[in-house]
């Protein structure tokens, strides 16, 4: 494990590739035992009345957006941000929105995930080494609570406890795809990013929590043409503008948490199955980068 350089990770989505204001300190290309992330990360530091926060910043796309969903090497991303000490993460994403009452502009903080992707290697574990995490809550609560009070003390209207789909992409939904989201699974949330983002962040004992920007309504609405990317860059810009002024306000508050008291931080200590005597030499020296002494 590297010295900590960052104790709070910022993940970009669509559109928000840079967060202005923070003063930075230096940028980092960082080699993990699962490759190199999407681009470098900037480390930075944000000036709080409290106290000052070290920030990693990581686009998740890449400055200029030339990873699509299933290319991001989620893996690298998260391990970089752990081994730069990084213990909690806040994510943005944009959105499709699947229910009428969640247009355009509305964030929203999801509760639950339902996986619909193909293609994506989604654990660090494996290779010699079982352990069972428990997802049963994806996300935390603790920085989703304080992500909502910022919410409403911006003034960002917003919504609490979707489900969001994720699926493979980069196509977006057929129509039925999108009404059986809806109908069957009462989904209010689609993105092609959560996963396996927010399992490995599980799978490293990061506290995580999505903030989605809802861009579209997805493909559902039949009396409407299927959305297209044109429409979705012209609210792209204001989303980025919301997500921007929700972490001025956000990190303050940050600045004022108290130690981390929930399941996260425990996630793999007592899910660990393989015998120690059992464990590969090869496999253990991998994840002890990322989780020194448990291996």
């Amino acid at each position: 494990m590297r010295e900590q350089k960052a104790e709070l990770g910022i993940i970009g989505g669509t559109g928000l590739y840079e967060i202005p204001g923070i003063n930075v300190k230096e940028k980092v290309f960082i080699d993990t035992p699962w490759g190199k992330p999407s681009d470098e990360i900037i480390l930075a530091e944000y000036e709080t009345d409290v106290r000052p926060v070290s920030i990693a910043f990581l686009p998740r796309h890449g400055r200029g957006h030339f990873l699509s969903p299933s290319e991001i090497p989620h893996k690298a991303n998260l391990a970089a941000l752990k081994m730069l000490g990084v213990d909690q993460i806040v994510s943005f994403s944009s959105v499709g929105s699947l229910k009428e009452e969640i247009p355009p502009g509305d964030f929203a903080l999801p509760g639950q995930i339902f996986d619909r992707t193909r293609h994506r290697d989604d654990t660090y574990y494996g290779e010699g080494v079982v352990v069972h995490v428990s997802f049963g809550d994806p996300f935390c609560g603790r920085i989703a609570d304080s992500l909502e009070a910022c919410l409403k003390k911006t003034g960002i209207k917003h919504h609490v406890d979707e489900t969001v789909v994720c699926m493979e992409g980069p196509a977006f939904s057929t129509r039925a795809e999108s009404i059986f989201y809806q109908n069957q699974i009462g989904a209010g949330l689609i993105n092609m990013t959560v996963l396996p983002e927010a399992k490995l962040a599980r799978e490293l004992e990061i506290c995580y929590q999505m903030v989605c920007m809802s861009t579209d309504y997805d493909s559902w609405r039949e009396s409407h043409e299927a959305i297209t990317v044109e429409e979705i860059l012209k609210i792209v810009k204001d989303n980025s503008e919301k997500a921007t002024k929700l972490l001025k306000t956000f990190i303050p508050e940050f600045a004022k948490m108290s130690e981390r008291d929930c399941s996260c931080k425990n996630a793999v200590k007592y899910s660990i199955i393989t015998a120690e005597t059992s464990r590969p030499q090869a496999t253990r020296e991998k994840l002890n980068k990322v989780l020194p002494g448990y291996f």
